[in-house]
């Protein structure tokens, strides 16, 4: 991930992860848009991925209706380790849009987060 190149983790549902599709694209930038539903992160990924994350590793889990139908304990999902073991286990569970570009990846939620990265990228 040395390169400038912007990559987004994308999921076609979420209007959210649109919403940061659109808004590179209308700054200028052709995103790699990976479909992680589609082609899954590898654990190597995903804890390559937490180390440029600017965001705590566990808010890179969803917490929602899907996580606690697993029986999954937020306060277990907190370290990189955990928090690629359940993405490997639960692609779904990834928290969307993930944007990244060089050595800098965020989660793009709220809207204007995304928006943010960027102009300063």
């Amino acid at each position: 991930m040395a390169d400038d190149s912007l990559r987004i983790l994308h999921h076609t549902a979420c209007s959210t992860s649109r919403h940061a599709v659109d808004a590179a694209r209308a700054a200028g930038a052709e995103p790699e848009v990976v479909q992680y539903l589609k082609t899954p992160l590898t654990r190597p990924e995903i804890l390559d991925l937490l180390r440029i994350l600017q965001d705590a590793p566990a808010d890179l889990v969803r917490k929602d209706k899907y996580f606690k139908e697993q029986g999954l304990d937020p306060d277990a999902h907190t370290t990189p380790e955990q928090v690629a073991d359940v993405l490997v286990q639960h692609p779904r569970l990834m928290e969307r849009p993930v944007l990244i570009r060089g050595d800098r990846a965020i989660i793009g939620r709220p809207k204007d987060r995304a928006e943010r990265f960027l102009r300063e990228t």
